[in-house]
């Protein structure tokens, strides 16, 4: 008849008072600490999870609109930060589109669109007459700029319904205001490279002495940044005119 042996297992980390004198000799090594499993908590789900400023600020403006009616999200520290985040939006949006194009304007108009133009706003008013090849060119630039630029307001008036008598000889003229008053006076294209003038190189003369040109993206942007912009820009223009010169020459 084959042996059966009872195997007695106590609570665990329970020893015996021989193992605890062994251990007091040194002849066992520690005894173990008993096993604590942590207490259980359920996992939250993200949805649940509270909406912090980070969260919201990740989220695109899509996202932001498909969870605008979402029945789960009525805490009000979370509205209230989505309601912040789409104002600043639209306040963004709104300051960005506020011009970027070349308006045309006309002598009774001019007080009202330049003059009484809000302060922080900066004006550049083009002086100009049609058939003459210098206003043409620079026409072509400060549309590009104006596209660049649409909170720097840009408007064209025909010279003599601004200034009667206005010589012709002086045409383009630029005249760039900015709190009712004018900061700069531009007459010709000699400010600007002449005949070879390019948008880059009249946003830099219309840069020298104050940040007059402002994207609309970005706070009190100062004149040193605005000109590297530029830089940037004109760099990429030469770049671009050389490879497109090499490539007209290869398949020559």
């Amino acid at each position: 008849m084959a042996d059966y042996h009872f195997v007695y297992k106590d609570v665990e980390g329970t020893t015996t008072e021989w193992d605890d004198l062994q251990r007091k000799f040194g002849n066992l090594p520690p005894k173990p600490a008993p096993f604590n499993p942590p207490p259980f908590a359920p996992s939250e789900e993200e949805s649940s999870a509270p909406k912090s400023k980070a969260w919201i600020d990740d989220r695109t403006a899509d996202e932001l609109e498909e969870l605008e009616d979402h029945p789960d999200l009525d805490d009000d520290r979370f509205l209230e930060e989505y309601r912040k985040k789409r104002l600043e939006e639209m306040r963004v949006a709104t300051r960005v589109a506020k011009f970027g194009s070349v308006m045309t304007i006309s002598g009774s108009s001019f007080v009202r669109e330049v003059s009484q133009a809000p302060s922080d706003v900066w004006v550049v008013v083009f002086l100009y007459k049609e058939g003459i090849p210098e206003c043409g060119i620079l026409s072509r630039c400060l549309e590009e700029l104006a596209t660049r630029y649409p909170a720097t307001k840009f408007v064209k008036i025909i010279s003599t319904d601004c200034i009667p008598n206005y010589p012709d000889r002086n045409l383009p003229t630029i005249l760039v205001y900015n709190n009712s008053a004018v900061k700069a006076t531009y007459v010709g294209l000699i400010h600007f490279g002449n005949r070879k003038c390019t948008p880059e190189s009249v946003a830099l003369a219309l840069c020298q002495s104050d940040p007059v040109l402002n994207d609309g993206l970005s706070e009190g942007s100062s004149r040193e940044a605005i000109i590297n912009g530029v830089r940037k820009k004109f760099i990429e223009r030469v770049v671009k005119q050389h490879e497109d010169d090499d490539d007209e020459y290869s398949s020559d």
